[in-house]
């Protein structure tokens, strides 16, 4: 693995970071001279665009381990800490904009306590995870009234739905670091994270450190939901983990088919959710059109699914 660790080092984050920078204004003159939609001329919706390319492979890829290890919900529960979170760094003085201090420490925290908790007391992972999303709500709810008070409430509710308005080039650094660790780490042990979900006792005797991995993939979980929050928002980014995942299993009929189908359903939902209530001035969230555009992939796969078991001619083609 070594050798392959100065390809994530910071400088080639600066490098793509240089990358973006040199690109956007072509695509602001492209846009302005009628060969792209016209909304991409405003710098915050080509960081948004450019953070939904990056985020939908990581997503859909993160998510169809998501899927197979049956931790659907525990993604909303790292979404509702995310909550708690901003407010605990608006109450430390944070920047209300990008409090990414407490952000990630207290979802790190809260991620790694509760696969601490289930190695040791041998609890169902749907039962710790409402154990600690109550507890999340518990510390949020205590400290929300206070944070409203200080902060404009529409904050929160960019917070919790997603806002393409809030997204700078801050959010789009981290957003590359956070990404760059996940593809990472994905790449080195995803092989072993399957075997592990699939077969604990078998992956045991192979050799591999389950406990280490659940670790691992729990982290990579907590860290790309985090970084996720500003587009997509706290409450719905556990469903572009898991509806395209979905959507890609009603199709998949390998592992390697399930990844990439579920990283392209992915990609698709975030660019035309982001894209398209711009160019019709549509005003909806920018969470809520890429889940309702998820949620329309996963439709048109469950009849497609539907049409192969009815007509297993179908199922060859």
């Amino acid at each position: 693995m070594g050798s392959h660790a100065g390809a994530w080092e910071p400088g080639k984050i600066k490098k793509v970071v240089s990358i973006y920078n040199s690109i956007m204004p072509v695509v602001q003159h492209l846009a302005e001279s009628g060969w792209l939609p016209e909304s991409l001329k405003y710098a915050f919706v080509f960081n948004s665009l450019v953070a939904a390319i990056v985020l939908g492979p990581v997503l859909g890829g993160i998510g169809t381990l998501v899927v197979t290890k049956r931790l659907a919900f525990f993604s909303q529960a790292i979404g509702n800490a995310a909550l708690t979170g901003v407010a605990i760094g608006i109450i430390l003085g944070e920047p209300y904009t990008s409090p990414y201090v407490s952000l990630f420490s207290f979802c790190i925290i809260f991620g790694m306590a509760m696969v601490f908790t289930k190695n040791r007391t041998k609890m169902t992972t749907d039962t710790l995870i409402a154990v600690f999303l109550c507890i999340s709500l518990a510390i949020g709810a205590c400290i929300l009234l206070y944070v409203t008070a200080k902060v404009n409430v529409h904050v929160l509710d960019n917070v919790l739905f997603g806002s393409i308005l809030t997204v700078n080039e801050l959010d789009l650094n981290v957003l590359f670091a956070i990404s760059f660790i996940c593809i990472f780490c994905g790449l080195g042990f995803y092989n072993r994270m399957v075997l592990s979900s699939f077969n604990p006792n078998l992956a045991r005797v192979r050799g591999i450190k389950v406990i280490f991995l659940d670790y691992l993939f729990i982290l990579m979980v907590t860290i790309i939901t985090v970084a996720s929050v500003k587009i997509i928002g706290a409450i719905l980014v556990e469903a572009l983990l898991v509806i395209p995942a979905a959507s890609a299993r009603n199709l998949s009929r390998s592992m390697r088919g399930f990844f990439f189908y579920s990283a392209t359903f992915s990609t698709l939902s975030c660019v035309i959710g982001i894209v398209v209530p711009m160019e019709l001035e549509i005003p909806v969230p920018s969470g809520g059109a890429i889940i309702l555009v998820a949620a329309f992939f996963f439709a048109v796969t469950t009849a497609i699914r539907r049409l192969r078991l009815a007509y297993p001619v179908l199922g060859k083609i």
